[in-house]
């Protein structure tokens, strides 16, 4: 039985799929990664919130830091990060909640759960909400998998680097 539990790129088909996603709406996540559509703070309260399900340690890391840049307190930074948002201001905590719903779902989220994303939010705020989540597993995918390989090449003894403190 394989000890290794985290979310991983299953298919070189898959991984392929998620990055040509990316080359081809990459100026749309460009503006994103701007914040001319989301609010970076917004943003990264969403990543951190995709990544603690995932459980990728270089993602946790780089988003814990450009948390804490976009002036989101330490504390709410490990928070999300441990899966609680109390922290979280009131207009952003549908995103942060539909963020950790669709990586629960690998990216596949119930139509309930949209439509409550789409009232808050409205039709174009939610699909670039879709593309934030997507650019962030897959890193976290990526992230992972190359934690797979070490795992697998170290027999097993590499660890559970997700324990480690993440900024």
């Amino acid at each position: 039985m394989d000890g290794f539990k985290k979310r991983t790129y299953r298919s070189l088909r898959r991984f392929m799929g998620d990055l040509g996603f990316i080359f081809r709406n990459r100026k749309r996540i460009r503006a994103l990664f701007r914040g001319e559509s989301l609010s970076p703070a917004f943003r990264e309260r969403m990543m951190l919130a995709a990544t603690q399900v995932n459980e990728c340690r270089y993602c946790a890391r780089f988003h814990a830091k450009a948390a804490l840049a976009e002036g989101i307190s330490r504390e709410e930074v490990d928070a999300i990060l441990g899966g609680a948002f109390k922290d979280c201001p009131s207009d952003q905590l549908v995103g942060v909640l539909y963020a950790e719903h669709w990586a629960e779902m690998s990216g596949v989220p119930d139509a309930e759960i949209c439509d409550k994303l789409i009232a808050a939010y409205g039709q174009n705020t939610a699909n670039d909400i879709d593309v934030v989540l997507r650019v962030v597993q897959t890193g976290n995918l990526t992230g992972n998998t190359i934690d797979y390989v070490l795992y697998r090449i170290s027999f097993g003894k590499w660890g559970s680097p997700w324990t480690e403190r993440t900024g």
